[in-house]
């Protein structure tokens, strides 16, 4: 069954955990500071630490009124992790039963619990120290060089027969809001869709059935133009012109270019773009100012984009639509070594329309992009993929009102997501989000059949191998162990 949470404090112990990571989330210092500047730095962490002491305290005020009813979730030897939360649930059932309070002065107490909670999140919000990143800047800067080159593409692929790209589109966590890091290690990725040239069709056929994700083959059809042809176009049917004549005043066909037998070759269809991106590059106004530098990748096109310090490091993932719907199959592949002629499902379009569709339905100072990126910063080493943690927080977010998403409720969202995270290792399910969700927003648009079809478990594989499990659940604590062991200096 599908992980639920409690609206409930999941874990007041679990929270001082991360205190530390909350307080001073760890930063980059320079080299060569002089006296006065470690001076001022040294003061600052007094500061900072008088502050985690004090939040502390409220905790363990707070610890002391709230009463919570017991569970019966934890398996014994889990993790110490949730034997700390049943300890704090027992003793809390505890205090409940000797409790001889009416109900006026219960509900008081309740009234000041929630003023505490609020109080907390708020506090813990204002002394969290993430990475300052101004992905608004990189992705205005990634789109607008993307539409510019989209209008060369247009112009220079007029008379031939190679695909045409569309608009594209933002996706990733850069385009989300929420990327980890560095503001120098992220990467803006953009997915390009193609479509077929004059005379060409593209039919998607399923290359391998019941996996995690599905990969196609992009067939390539000839379409007769002899219609085009009389009213005056200057194009010759590739289907009824002799292939002499064809040779001698037309361009080839895609199936002579870009394809290996009858299917449009990945790899090729890159190095094309590739190619062409050198040398639109120089038409465009950015190339006065910035200096871009190509970074070869057999399955989509990078680059990097430097101005006197500033550096935007960007993806070109090509793509092609599945009927009218946010769902691609694309050239990214989902795994090392798969044919060139084959493309992957994604469902990246869907998902960063759904983060969409989330900023303009949540408050202004909603917390869910900050939970995603100090938590996916903490992942670094563990073996859990951001992709899995970002899956558990768009379940969240389809279930839990928007409405308590705000600033004040940072630390009561973090513990939900930990344990949605918990449970699905306990279960050892993690159901996809996009696939097989029938709650998944009517807005935006899914294949005939999406919504109703079977959801992959993204965690099948520790389903089938107890000792794939076992791991999973060591880096799972170590996950826990690193935010124990922060640093309070950021040492």
């Amino acid at each position: 069954k599908p992980c639920s949470l409690p609206q409930t404090m999941l874990a007041i112990p679990l929270l001082l955990l991360l205190v530390p990571g909350l307080i001073l989330y760890p930063q980059q210092a320079g080299d060569g500071l002089d006296e006065a500047a470690l001076e001022r730095m040294q003061q600052r962490a007094e500061y900072l630490n008088q502050q985690m002491t004090r939040l502390i305290q409220e905790l363990e005020q707070m610890k002391q009124e709230q009463k919570s009813s017991a569970g019966n979730e934890a398996k014994e030897g889990y993790n110490t992790a949730k034997e700390e939360v049943n300890q704090d649930e027992k003793a809390g059932e505890a205090n409940a039963a000797g409790n001889t309070e009416d109900n006026q002065e219960k509900a008081n107490r309740k009234d000041d619990n929630h003023n505490a909670k609020r109080k907390l999140g708020s506090r813990l919000e204002e002394h969290m120290h993430l990475p300052v990143l101004d992905l608004d800047k990189g992705c205005q800067l990634i789109m607008d060089l993307m539409d510019k080159l989209t209008h060369i593409f247009g112009q220079g692929l007029s008379n031939g027969f190679y695909p045409v790209p569309q608009q594209a589109v933002g996706v990733g966590s850069a385009f989300e809001g929420w990327s980890p890091g560095r503001a120098q290690d992220v990467v803006y990725r953009v997915l390009v869709p193609l479509s077929p040239p004059p005379g060409h069709a593209f039919h998607l056929e399923l290359d391998a059935a019941g996996m995690l994700q599905r990969n196609f083959c992009v067939r390539v059809e000839l379409l007769c133009t002899c219609t085009r042809e009389r009213l005056g176009e200057d194009m010759l049917c590739f289907l009824h012109h002799p292939e002499e004549e064809l040779r001698r005043r037309q361009d080839p066909s895609l199936l002579h270019t870009l394809c290996t037998g009858s299917y449009l070759d990945v790899e090729k269809t890159v190095h094309w773009f590739y190619g062409f991106v050198r040398v639109a590059w120089l038409l465009l106004p950015q190339s006065r100012h910035w200096r871009l530098t190509l970074q070869p990748c057999s399955r989509s096109c990078k680059f990097q984009l430097r101005k006197d310090k500033e550096s935007f490091t960007a993806e070109m993932i090509f793509a092609v639509r599945q009927g009218d719907s946010d769902i691609f199959v694309c050239s990214q592949p989902a795994e090392a070594g798969i044919p060139s002629t084959r493309w992957p499902e994604t469902y990246a379009v869907a998902e960063a329309n759904f983060f969409r569709h989330i900023s303009r339905q949540a408050p202004q100072d909603s917390c869910h992009c900050k939970c995603l990126q100090l938590l996916t910063g903490f992942l670094m080493g563990v073996g859990f993929s951001s992709y899995a943690l970002k899956t558990v927080v768009m379940h969240l977010l389809n279930t839990v009102p928007l409405t308590q998403w705000r600033r004040r409720d940072f630390g009561q969202r973090l513990m939900d997501i930990l344990k949605y995270l918990r449970c699905s290792l306990d279960t050892k399910q993690l159901l996809h989000f996009v696939v097989g969700n029938a709650s998944f927003p009517m807005e935006i648009s899914l294949p005939s059949g999406f919504r109703v079809a079977e959801a992959p478990n993204l965690f099948e594989h520790l389903a089938s191998s107890p000792n794939a499990h076992r791991k999973a659940v060591q880096e799972y604590n170590c996950l826990l162990d690193r935010l124990k062991q922060l640093p309070i200096h950021g040492h």
